[in-house]
């Protein structure tokens, strides 16, 4: 039987503890990466136990082996004893009532340090094998123990186990570099269910109720005087997928007995809309549906519409958004006197992205109650937004909500534009392929993508989307967002309408259009992928840039890159910069959504590989101290990087949700049974029914997608 012996109580002499604690070091430094490192790490010990026999040093029958209390960090149980080391520290305290103009928050007293009685003892953070006795040795004695260390660590560098300064980018690229000869899914799916409790346990300790979580300095902050259950809201669904019940069963009695929307204060529309809706309506959706995920806690009767209840109010409330001149929502709302109230910022234009992605919601809210409603105000956005008539479905970042025009003319598929191309193709599977308008928008605006912002970087020919900050005609800027990577998953998922590609390709619809665009996702998955990999952490920054052509290339001029081998000095390296501005780390989702809609419609597991690659990442870098959460990073190009004080709803909602999925059986939430919104929050598709139907039609339009005058038109319907 494996005995962990932290505290070196059954050590047998000084000497053997020390060099177990170099061991241990050693092996925790190459454990984590891979089983290989491992396998030579224990030749290394057999070679030193050997030298140490010749020389003398260690006494006979002195036994010399890999100490049995190694900690096997790919263990499950290993988990459970952080948990024991990290709670143990935890001195609590009482949440304070200050209140400042816009943060609410609570503090935790204490020093953070050990207790003086006999949980743990005051040296935790000292090697294993701690030799107190050594001051009954004589000298010559621990000159020979010093003589062993000395061989032992020279050993250890030469076979390149010891990470010295100039080598930490070295031992990281190859330790993530090996991938386990075992694969076991489920218990690398165990693994991020293990990461989500770590970081809710984390927040209900230090920041229960609270709508931001800084894992840090332990404490939460609230983004309106009662809160919105920001954090518990954006989470429900995850744990209903991960079966956590008892922290489920609490999130839910903190939502019936303190969630209370009404209060005096201006919220965004969006982020409120695709969060705190869209947690509840899918929260609904996955109790119902599949009771068996949330039992409801035992005694509790007539709140079994809970969910759907407090969806509703909030739907209410933010419906005065849309009561706009124009019909395009404001960009915040408040949510006491339902006033909708223009962006303080953007010269009063709300962001297309914003006001292009609030459909799936509004439109299953509507469904579910039959209020008509939240549909018509939902889908006029479309309306106006499309009236515009933009050249090849490419529509600028802002728009006046007193106007229905756009502001500028800067085009980017990254933030303030990316999800209302997300949500055209979303919003005709939701519905089950009975809204063919959006999926003729879709299709035009894919095609302008592919036409105008679609090129190349050099020397590998890495594919990339990438900005026109004059707009169509301007000079194309080659700058990614991290955001950019939800396209590679959406692209497949239009291509396929949620089907795997070998169903699909047995369709009558599959043709040659399919074909590019299956292509263009696994090239696109490829370059997001290579935004963590060319990283000293393997966590991707914020944005990425390319260096490409001049001009640059068009889809068709370049040839397919070669695999991202991951050495140093790989040359499809030199393709990406990260400047220091954009090297932090947000924890963001965008790669690891596209990995698993990958992972589901191909059948390819390296994008399985892939995601848990990063997985490990952030397990490396993001995991803050004494189990207290995970946290962003200031750069993901510094070793140790700096962590910010700070851990997303959306890590919670949706990065950890995706590798979940990515690591389950394809039967949970099939692709073609339900549409995710843009915050991980799974709706069923429904039809149309008696009551719904698309109410506009598009204007007559060019081949540009420009909208014609009436005689364009006119003569166009003649020629035809």
């Amino acid at each position: 039987m494996n005995t962990r012996d932290p505290f070196g109580l059954h050590r047998k002499s000084s000497a053997l503890s020390i060099l177990q604690a170099g061991a241990s070091a050693a092996a925790k430094s190459t454990v984590s990466f891979s089983r290989q490192t491992l396998e030579t790490s224990k030749q290394a010990f057999e070679t030193g136990r050997q030298a140490l026999e010749d020389s003398g040093i260690l006494p006979d029958g002195m036994s010399f082996s890999l100490p049995h209390n190694i900690p096997n960090f790919a263990d499950p149980q290993r988990n459970f004893e952080d948990n024991r080391w990290g709670s143990s520290g935890t001195v609590h305290g009482h949440r304070s009532g200050a209140v400042g103009n816009r943060a609410y928050t609570n503090g935790r007293n204490g020093t953070g340090g050990y207790p003086k009685g006999n949980d743990l003892p005051l040296y935790k953070d000292k090697p294993y094998a701690y030799a107190s006795s050594r001051r009954k040795r004589p000298l010559w004695r621990r000159k020979r123990v010093l003589a062993g260390i000395v061989l032992l660590l020279g050993l250890f560098y030469w076979l390149e186990l010891l990470p010295s300064i100039s080598s930490k980018r070295a031992m990281w690229a190859k330790g993530r570099s090996r991938h386990s000869k075992v694969l076991d899914w489920n218990q690398r799916r165990e693994r991020v269910r293990e990461a989500f409790t770590l970081s809710w346990d984390a927040y209900e300790r230090h920041a229960w109720g609270f709508d931001e979580f800084h894992p840090i300095s332990k404490r939460g902050t609230q983004m309106v005087p009662k809160g919105l259950g920001w954090i518990i809201v954006d989470s429900l669904d995850t744990m209903m997928l991960m079966n956590l019940t008892s922290r489920l069963s609490h999130a839910r009695e903190w939502i019936s007995a303190s969630l209370d929307y009404n209060q005096d204060h201006d919220v965004n529309t969006f982020e409120t809309t695709i969060r705190m809706l869209g947690g509840l309506l899918s929260a609904h959706y996955l109790s119902t549906a599949f009771p068996e995920m949330a039992p409801l806690p035992g005694g509790v009767k007539g709140d079994e519409d809970l969910y759907l209840e407090k969806a509703t109010d909030l739907a209410e409330r933010l419906m005065g958004a849309y009561d706009s001149p124009s019909g395009i929502p404001y960009a915040s709302v408040n949510l006491k006197t339902t006033e909708g109230i223009p962006s303080h910022a953007d010269g009063g234009a709300s962001s297309t992205a914003e006001a292009g992605s609030l459909q799936l919601e509004m439109k299953y809210v509507a469904m579910l109650t039959g209020e008509k409603s939240y549909w018509d105000k939902a889908e006029k956005v479309m309306q106006i937004i499309d009236d515009n008539g933009v050249q090849d479905g490419l529509v600028p970042i802002f728009i006046y909500a007193t106007t229905g025009e756009f502001r500028d003319s800067t085009i980017r598929l990254g933030s303030r534009g990316d999800s209302y191309y997300e949500y055209l193709i979303k919003q005709y599977i939701q519905t089950s392929q009975q809204e063919p308008i959006y999926r003729d928008m879709y299709d035009q605006a894919l095609g302008g993508v592919r036409k105008h912002l679609l090129t190349y970087s050099k020397p590998s020919h890495h594919a990339l989307i990438a900005e026109l900050p004059e707009g169509i005609g301007g000079e194309l800027s080659p700058k990614m967002d991290h955001l950019v990577c939800f396209m590679p998953g959406t692209i497949a998922l239009g291509a396929t309408g949620g089907l795997t590609e070998a169903d699909a390709r047995r369709l009558p619809t599959w043709g040659k259009k399919q074909e590019e665009e299956m292509k263009l996702a696994r090239e696109l998955m490829q370059t997001c992928f290579g935004m963590y990999r060319v990283t000293l952490t393997g966590l991707a920054p914020e944005i990425a840039w390319f260096n490409i052509e001049d001009p640059p290339l068009h889809e068709g001029e370049a040839t397919p890159p070669g695999d991202l081998m991951d050495e140093l000095d790989a040359d499809w390296k030199q393709d990406y910069v990260v400047k220091d501005g954009d090297s932090h780390n947000l924890q963001r989702p965008e790669t690891v959504e596209s990995l698993f809609v990958l992972w589901r419609i191909t059948g390819d597991s390296k994008y399985r590989e892939w995601g848990w690659e990063i997985f490990e990442a952030f397990e490396t870098y993001s995991k803050v101290a004494h189990d207290n959460g995970f946290a962003s990073l200031d750069s993901v190009n510094q070793l140790p990087p700096t962590q910010r004080d700070n851990m997303e709803s959306f890590w919670l909602a949706e990065t950890l949700k995706y590798l979940y999925l990515l690591f389950s059986p394809n039967d949970i939430l099939p692709l073609d049974k339900v549409v995710f919104n843009t915050e991980a929050h799974p709706f069923p598709r429904f039809e149309l029914g008696r009551l719904f139907k698309t109410g506009w039609k598009r204007k007559p339009r060019g081949e540009d997608g420009k909208i014609l005058h009436a005689r364009d038109a006119d003569k166009s319907s003649t020629q035809s």
